[in-house]
């Protein structure tokens, strides 16, 4: 069976585990710290990051986008019929989504409301692209699963974690990509990828109160909070000496909650 190394919030590794149950294939997970490496980890990784992917012949692959193009190619595709030129696209469009990761991870860990913006504002120039390109198919470009969804996928999974606890929208003004996200969310496929302790372990990290969104409170059903309305007028605090803010459906003009990093998985490949 194959055999997957990971570190538990880890997007590089949730892009290789949504692929294999994508396909169904079985497999199995083994958790790493990464602040504390085992000297058997480091012995198998050449670059010392995760993931990592035992094959069943005992083989060592390493690096995510080798080991998706790995998976697509031992195992049935998800689109057996592409071109050489839509593989080729589908290869372009999933590396412009993994490049996105640790900017991800970075506007996340923002502690303050112009690091979360500059940050997000970086993140929403790639979602742009993808807007761009949107067709009326379910998902990016067929109504079937592609590559380019599994390498989205983690983008796409934070980004709803994250609204629904701070209200806070990496995807507002992109009505095609939130159409995306939800079809692509509703797979299942976004759980089932993530260890059962993803949820504590990603809310311990990005959503605790050493960020600005895990300090922001949403209980305004009507707040559209983004990085076009995130401004001290639309938020108030919650207690003395704490940056703790509150969304409201007040217009704002520079944005609603107001380290560079991925935590852990900053050292994941």
């Amino acid at each position: 069976m194959l055999k997957v190394i990971s570190f538990t919030i880890c997007p590089f590794v949730q892009r290789v585990t949504a692929l294999l149950e994508a396909k169904q294939i079985p497999y199995q997970v083994e958790y790493i710290s990464l602040s504390d490496k085992p000297q058997w980890f480091l012995d198998l990784a050449p670059n010392g990051q995760v993931p990592l992917l035992l094959t069943e012949q005992g083989e060592v692959l390493f690096e995510s986008d080798a080991i998706v193009e790995y998976l697509e190619e031992a195992y049935p595709a998800l689109q057996p019929q592409l071109s050489p030129v839509q593989k080729a696209q589908n290869r372009a469009w999933s590396y412009l989504g993994s490049k996105q990761y640790l900017v991800q991870c970075s506007a996340q860990s923002s502690k303050d409301s112009n690091t979360l913006r500059q940050r997000s504002e970086k993140l929403a120039r790639a979602f742009a692209k993808v807007e761009q390109v949107l067709d009326q198919h379910r998902f990016f470009n067929s109504d079937t699963l592609s590559m380019v969804d599994i390498a989205w996928l983690p983008l796409l999974h934070r980004a709803d974690l994250i609204r629904q606890h701070s209200g806070y929208d990496f995807l507002a003004g992109f009505p095609k990509v939130q159409a995306w996200q939800q079809a692509v969310l509703t797979t299942g496929l976004a759980e089932r990828s993530v260890s059962a302790e993803f949820d504590r372990a990603f809310a311990d990290y990005y959503l605790s109160d050493k960020t600005l969104l895990g300090r922001c409170q949403w209980d305004c059903q009507s707040c559209d909070c983004s990085a076009n309305s995130l401004e001290p007028a639309c938020c108030e605090p919650a207690q003395p000496a704490a940056d703790i803010q509150r969304c409201t459906p007040l217009p704002a003009a520079n944005g609603c909650c107001g380290s560079t990093g991925c935590g852990d998985d900053s050292r994941c490949g």
